[in-house]
């Protein structure tokens, strides 16, 4: 193995969490902070966290509410008694064939029959 080449390895490197957390791993670092562990993870605690650093959440969460406001102004739906909807028109579906309907089928294409081999065909 070649010298000098290797990073440094901090076989008790001192992890800690945002959640306050703290544990010792095998690292080329000495101290390594991170955001979320083992120990505040929604996958094993089972509880909703959201992490934002750039507050984009709150950022979504007021759009969504400010177009919902607006929603409800303009729609016709808000003057409605509780328990009224308004009826929309159902779509149609398409009149026609499909695709296949459209082509011919396979063996009519090649001049097959059920199963006896090619049909004779006169050449020009």
């Amino acid at each position: 193995m070649k010298k000098d080449i290797h990073p440094k390895y901090y076989p008790k490197a001192k992890v800690t969490c945002a959640c306050g957390n703290k544990f010792e791993t095998g690292s080329t670092l000495e101290k390594i902070n991170v955001e979320i562990c083992g120990a505040c993870h929604p996958f094993f605690t089972g509880n909703e966290k959201i992490v934002d650093t750039a507050g984009r959440v709150e950022k979504f969460k007021t759009r969504m509410a400010k177009a919902e406001t607006k929603k409800q102004e303009s729609s016709p739906t808000g003057d409605l008694p509780k328990g009224d909807k308004k009826v929309y028109p159902v779509a149609q579906p398409k009149v026609g064939g499909t695709r296949a309907t459209k082509q011919p089928a396979h063996n009519a294409t090649h001049g097959v029959t059920g199963g006896e081999g090619k049909t004779s065909k006169t050449k020009k």
